[in-house]
């Protein structure tokens, strides 16, 4: 079964729960610090990142007994990466459910080519969805809400149009960012102003939830009051942001590092999810962007 989807006689709406549980068994997902769950910490001295991915896989999980999760995202990545290294083990572990975000670092790179980006996507769809596996796509937020990444929303809008495209040729689930108006809001974001942070997650967890059509109790999470700021204070703290994550980040592309350079899965098997805990982040530098 490619979607959880009504009977042709039911003219429920596509978001309205089934009465039977979901039909997928073993959940893979692929990207980078997106779905790695950057911005979304464990508590406890065991480190490591809990996002999205991992909370869908928990409702998915508590609803059948037979349900397995891969997470094989490492931040920073570039489309060429995810394709080159996560693509074929993902195969390998025989999912019937993929998640797949890639492409995002590389459109906010300075000459980012959303076109060239669409044809490595679309490989990597054909490939991931060539055991029948039913894949689950991301367009990209409507970045018109933060001055950081503003000047990229007319590529923004080229990816997803692409995104789009591919998933109507190829029968994917389209998980829709652009439209979740919900987090277009700073307080769901980390201090680095690139990743979501743990209401963020939570989120982008019950959009792709409903995507999937599959019932779940997670409620909206409520941010904080903004508070009240002076003009002064605003720009001593951009000042402070962009000490510690955009010159940081500026001088890793320089480099040609990557934040994720030495970063392993974690959660490279296909695994029981109650059984997993996401090992302690390697040679990470916490909060830094992608």
């Amino acid at each position: 079964m490619r979607r959880n989807e009504p009977s042709s006689d039911d003219h429920r709406t596509p978001y309205v729960p089934n009465e039977i549980a979901h039909p997928w068994r073993r959940m893979v997902s692929i990207g980078d610090s997106f779905t790695e769950g950057i911005g979304d910490p464990i508590p406890g001295p065991d480190g490591g990142h809990r996002g999205w991915a991992d909370r869908v896989a928990e409702v998915l999980g508590s609803q059948v007994d037979d349900f397995a999760y891969a997470n094989l995202a490492v931040r920073g990545k570039l489309i060429g990466q995810i394709v080159a290294d996560q693509v074929e083990p993902a195969v390998a572990l025989s999912p019937d459910l993929v998640t797949f975000s890639a492409g995002g670092n590389d459109v906010i790179r300075p000459g980012g080519d959303p076109d060239e980006v669409a044809a490595q996507f679309e490989d990597a769809v054909v490939r991931l969805s060539s055991q029948g596996a039913t894949v689950v796509v991301f367009t990209g937020i409507d970045t018109n809400f933060t001055p950081v990444f503003r000047g990229i929303r007319g590529r923004v809008a080229i990816y997803n149009e692409n995104i789009r495209a591919i998933a109507d040729r190829h029968d994917c689930i389209v998980a829709d960012q652009w439209a979740l108006k919900e987090v277009q809001d700073m307080r769901f974001f980390d201090d680095d102003r690139l990743h979501y942070n743990t209401l963020g997650h939570h989120e982008v967890a019950r959009m792709v939830l409903r995507a999937l059509n599959v019932p779940n109790d997670l409620q909206p999470m409520q941010p904080d009051p903004l508070p009240t700021i002076t003009w002064r204070a605003a720009r001593g703290n951009d000042i402070v942001w962009a000490r510690q994550y955009l010159v940081p980040w500026v001088l890793r592309r320089l480099r040609h590092q990557s934040s994720g350079d030495h970063i392993a899965a974690k959660r490279p098997d296909a695994l029981p999810i109650e059984t997993v805990a996401p090992a302690r982040d390697r040679n990470a530098s916490p909060g830094s962007p992608a």
